[in-house]
């Protein structure tokens, strides 16, 4: 018994040993450092503040439940208090505590130890985490980390929130305090505290911040070096998600949408067509103004300075070579024409689109269905039954329709014409004036477009339908194509998903 006991008291030295032969895991190296800091700055109540962004699905949750368990395990003879805040209640926390449950099942030393309690506490003796949601609406005051505070997810917990019912919870007691994540904008509670931690190193040396990249990951994990690849040949290398979920780079929460680096990759090697080609995919991207939005036909340049948009049509080639890339499987969307009507009836407007959608034998059309396009969608399905794709705009769909043609753009899947013309050197200053702004918090909301009332050099009033209209093509992606006699499906989906199904 006494050789089991120093087996114990051995192991409870260190949380690695710990981990190691009570769970049966052994930490990667980049989890190590961030183990050992957190036990060492909890256990002589140094006080310390850390930030660990990791890249997503790179093992930050698993090494959070074996972190509170050993500390859960090691302080059970004392009033131990530690706090996990998560973004929302619902699935976050809740994921929380599951997976800490599951430590506590399946170490050997303290699986019959632990104890639930309230459906939100976990104690081993003396020592309980609490978990709690850290959404604005959460009442939360009262509560005391005595040990340790834990932040998940900070990026999306907003400030205001913290500083007022999250923070007070460690300042009588100075806890140690983790806030974990991953990189988002330059505004966050994460980057905020990232920036203190890295002060605090200048001032004294000791190491508070640890932020890794996909490629410090891969060089232990090769199978998630393969896994990322998949993600960067999807979505681009410089698309936001890519930038921030997996590189650790921070992007700014607002600004111009399509910066030089990004409209070069727009521009492509393929002529203007004025016609359709013999054997080619077209597809109809069309963004509709309201009769009322542009000015009356015939009154000249008032037409072209007008406020209001006009409603604008992109025809594309689906170039179906990518999707045989065994990574992208996307298609390609090539810019062939282009056309705007000012101040066009619906009635008229149908009649034309409806004689192009012949001539170029288009196999989808995508079109603006918000609002008074109701109408002119429901008359171009009726008359092309099963090739209309009416998209309706909101807050939410404009949002992850901008996410969603950034990753065709990033990932080198959407191509202008060469040599450019009138039409072209407009949907170029569309771009050059287009704004975005990311909503806060953990439903990453994206605004977009080229604001109100904004005028370029000449004057003249800058709109963005033919952005809009452009952007629409990514709502093909989520459309059956045939590649050599195989029908093949593009599913559209939220990215985070996506890289939150693997795990390694």
């Amino acid at each position: 018994m006494s050789l089991l006991v120093e087996q114990i008291k051995a192991v409870l030295k260190d949380v690695c040993l710990f981990v190691e032969h009570t769970s049966g895991l052994k930490l990667r190296e980049y989890q190590v450092m961030v183990a050992r800091s957190v036990a060492e700055s909890v256990i002589f109540r140094e006080g310390k503040s850390f930030v660990v962004m990791f890249p997503r699905q790179s093992g930050k949750n698993e090494l959070q439940a074996q972190i509170e368990t050993y500390l859960l395990t090691l302080l059970s003879q004392i009033e131990c208090e530690i706090v996990k805040v998560s973004p929302t209640w619902k699935p976050q926390s809740l994921n929380a505590m599951r997976r800490l449950q599951r430590v506590l099942e399946n170490n050997i030393l303290v699986q019959s130890m632990w104890k639930k309690e309230s459906g939100y506490i976990y104690k081993i003796g003396k020592a309980r985490i609490f978990f709690f949601s850290g959404s604005p609406e959460a009442n939360i005051v009262g509560a005391t980390a005595g040990h340790l505070l834990e932040v998940d997810e900070a990026q999306d917990v907003l400030v205001s929130k913290f500083d007022k019912d999250i923070a007070p919870m460690a300042a009588s007691t100075n806890a140690t305090r983790v806030f974990w994540g991953t990189a988002w904008t330059s505004d966050t509670l994460l980057a905020r505290e990232l920036r203190a931690a890295k002060d605090a190193e200048k001032r004294d040396g000791n190491r508070r911040v640890f932020v890794l990249t996909a490629e410090d990951v891969a060089r232990e994990v090769p199978a998630y070096g393969a896994f990322v690849a998949e993600q960067v040949a999807k979505l681009g290398r410089n698309h936001p998600m890519i930038r921030t979920q997996f590189f650790s780079e921070e992007i700014d929460g607002e600004g111009g949408l399509f910066p030089e680096s990004r409209r070069a990759l727009m521009v492509g090697g393929h002529e203007k067509q004025v016609q359709p080609g013999a054997g080619k995919v077209y597809a109809f991207l069309i963004d509709i103004a309201g009769e009322e939005e542009g000015a009356k036909e015939g009154v000249g340049e008032e037409v072209a300075n007008t406020k209001r948009d006009a409603t604008a049509l992109t025809i594309v080639e689906i170039d179906l070579e990518t999707m045989q890339d065994e990574l992208i499987k996307a298609p390609t969307y090539k810019v062939m024409f282009r056309k705007l009507w000012v101040g066009t009836q619906h009635t008229k407007l149908y009649g034309e689109i409806l004689a192009l959608a012949r001539l170029w034998d288009v196999k989808k059309l995508v079109v603006d269905a918000t609002g008074v396009g109701a109408g002119l969608s429901s008359f171009l399905e009726r008359a092309l039954p099963g090739m209309v794709i009416q998209f309706r705009f909101n807050v939410a769909t404009k949002s992850q329709l901008g996410w969603d043609f950034l990753a065709v753009i990033d990932s080198g899947r959407y191509k202008e014409y060469v040599p450019g013309d009138a039409e072209q050197a407009l949907f170029w200053s569309q771009l050059n004036a287009c704004q975005y702004a990311i909503t806060p918090g953990i439903d990453r909301k994206m605004k977009w477009g080229v604001p109100d009332g904004m005028r370029n050099t000449a004057g003249e009033f800058v709109h963005d339908d033919l952005i809009i209209s452009a952007a629409l093509c990514a709502v093909l992606d989520g459309e059956v194509w045939s590649v050599g006699g195989e029908a093949l499906v593009v599913k559209g989906v939220d990215p985070i998903r996506e890289m939150d199904k693997e795990g390694f």
